[in-house]
């Protein structure tokens, strides 16, 4: 079961980007980042959604601002969990405080929750329906239609200005003959700037998501460098395997090849070393 998943586990190795996606298609939501999860409204309505009925809607709070508003959301959670036997931790301090690691994994972990239960298939589960009980749900409801309008608007504005060529010339002779005033290239340039100012502010929202993950992965490896550098750890024969492992300058497969070998050398007994 997910409640147990161990940190090596893939559910760890699902990206932000891919658990944002996965909540907003899931719940008809208009998340930007996994950390806007932080005050546990979206966690208590996933349960919801793969375990209809059992979670009090009406105990949810989607509009919760301060931390105690939060951890109230928490508490129903852990209520939801307490029913169904997850023995899975919530650490409700680093949740509330909006850190993006934190949240990330707990996210991760509620994805493989899900998906593990009737193979992450969600059937007749209405999300805005669901949502009109809780408290500030009506107006998170407000704002994800607007953005689907919106993104809906922008769709149809790309694909009629996609339009074939045959149709484009056709259009330009129409308008040619009507009015040489439909040319307007004020406008055009100012959607010009428009569409490229977005494709900057995707590109830095890209490089933002890819920096965060980057030291995501990073403090993980630096986790594990402070747990080999213990007194009692460093003897093992498997903890020198790692470290060689973490500390190559290359990509040398011949360092991955003696890790292995150091690994499975076994260290004599005193008994085998008096035999000698």
């Amino acid at each position: 079961m997910a409640a147990n998943i161990g940190m090596m586990d893939s559910a760890y190795f699902v990206g932000r980007n891919e658990i944002v996606l996965w909540i907003n298609s899931t719940l008809q939501l208009n998340l930007a980042k996994v950390e806007e999860a932080a005050l546990g409204a979206v966690q208590c309505q996933l349960m919801d959604a793969v375990h209809p009925g059992i979670v009090p809607m009406h105990k949810v709070n989607f509009d919760a601002r301060n931390e105690y508003e939060m951890i109230q959301n928490y508490k129903v959670l852990q209520d939801v969990f307490n029913k169904l036997n997850i023995t899975k931790h919530i650490e409700v301090n680093k949740l509330v405080k909006g850190r993006p690691l934190d949240n990330l994994e707990f996210m991760q972990w509620m994805k493989r929750y899900c998906d593990s239960i009737n193979g992450g298939i969600i059937n007749n589960y209405n999300p805005l329906e669901r949502r009109e009980a809780c408290k500030g749900g009506r107006e998170a409801n407000r704002r994800a239609a607007f953005v689907h309008a919106s993104s809906k608007s922008s769709s149809t504005v790309s694909k009629t200005q996609s339009q074939s060529p045959q149709n484009t010339r056709k259009n330009d002779t129409v308008a040619g003959n009507a009015s040489p005033k439909i040319t307007k290239p004020a406008s055009s340039r100012g959607r010009q700037a428009y569409d490229e100012q977005m494709q900057m502010t995707e590109l830095k929202l890209l490089v933002d998501s890819l920096e965060k993950e980057r030291d995501f992965y990073f403090a993980k490896l630096r986790e594990i460098e402070i747990l080999c550098r213990g007194p009692e750890m460093e003897r093992l024969q498997i903890v020198g395997a790692i470290q060689k492992i973490l500390y190559a300058t290359d990509d040398d497969p011949c360092v991955v090849e003696d890790a292995h070998r150091l690994s499975q050398q076994v260290p004599l007994s005193p008994v085998d070393k008096a035999s000698q």
